[in-house]
């Protein structure tokens, strides 16, 4: 029998190679079809997903949400459409192990930002790995060289955005049910999209693409659906160092579709990123169990009258 953490893993693992393959179906999609045609036929899909997640929970009101959470959740679905449509102005214009990578210093940021906007504590240890991922980040964008290519500005606009959107998350209360930010959050990507598809000149979609449609918009209920099981299941200390799979997935799938493989620089950016993303979880874990032995003893000593 698998432990509840190899469990957890396993779950996370197969979240990751879910949404690598929504991200090379779209991009396939993307060859055929405009953008926001693409995005706003798979947020059909995943928003009907959950909307009925939404109603079968009771959770499609937002009644009980006060207005500095309404606030919050508007944030939450700007930023998640903008960091949509920068995403996929990347996507279907880089090597998808590019894009990918860049996105792994999504951690980092976000450590960055609490530190900045949120008065979030953070060591030297964290600085100096912000700083490494950063490094990475240079490598694999390379500004300046004969190489760079615009769209790699929209992955980082986009690392920007997911980082907005993480940051109003936490902003927002507790008792904010996560189906209701899901739903508001997958109606607003839509509807955006759709109104960003008015401008285009629509493609009608043959079996071809209505499969690859159907297949995107599955992959990505099942890469959301399989990345909250595999938080409740294990350890997040655990768990989340992989999230780094899609990496490993998105070199892969890069290759096998589209006889991508990033060059050598691209390479060693990419690890630079994730090595300290896996440093930051690691001392982060240690310094959390430290903190709860600590906490134990002191409760176990006894009481001086």
């Amino acid at each position: 029998m698998l432990s509840e953490n190899a469990r957890g893993a396993l779950i996370m693992t197969g979240a990751m190679a879910a949404f690598t393959l929504s991200d090379t179906v779209m991009k396939l999609i993307g060859q055929q079809m405009p953008l926001f045609q693409a995005m706003f036929l798979r947020g059909i899909l995943t928003g009907l997903v959950f909307t009925l997640l939404a109603w079968r929970m009771g959770a499609l009101s937002l009644a009980g949400l006060g207005p500095r959470d309404r606030a919050w959740l508007a944030v939450r679905v700007f930023a998640e459409a903008a960091c949509a449509w920068a995403f996929f102005m990347a996507l279907f214009n880089m090597p998808l192990a590019n894009v990918i990578a860049i996105l792994q210093a999504l951690p980092l940021t976000i450590t960055l930002a609490g530190a900045l906007f949120l008065g979030e504590r953070v060591g030297r240890w964290r600085w100096s790995m912000i700083l490494l991922g950063f490094v990475g980040v240079l490598l694999i964008v390379r500004p300046g060289a004969a190489g760079f290519d615009i769209h790699a500005v929209y992955a980082l606009i986009s690392v920007a955005f997911v980082t907005l959107r993480d940051i109003a998350t936490r902003q927002m209360s507790a008792k904010v049910p996560s189906i209701t930010v899901a739903f508001y959050t997958a109606i607003g990507v839509t509807a955006f999209a759709g109104i960003g598809s008015l401008g285009d000149d629509w493609v009608m979609p043959d079996q071809r693409l209505g499969a690859l449609l159907l297949g995107a918009g599955v992959f990505i209920v099942f890469g959301y659906l399989l990345s909250i099981m595999a938080i409740r299941v294990g350890e997040i200390a655990h768990v989340a160092p992989f999230r780094y799979t899609g990496m490993l997935w998105a070199l892969v799938m890069g290759w096998l579709v589209f006889a991508e493989w990033p060059d050598q620089i691209t390479l060693l950016g990419a690890a630079l990123v994730v090595m300290s993303g896996l440093v930051t979880l690691y001392r982060e874990n240690r310094l959390r169990r430290s903190a709860a032995r600590a906490a134990l003893a002191a409760q176990a000593q006894p009481i001086q009258h």
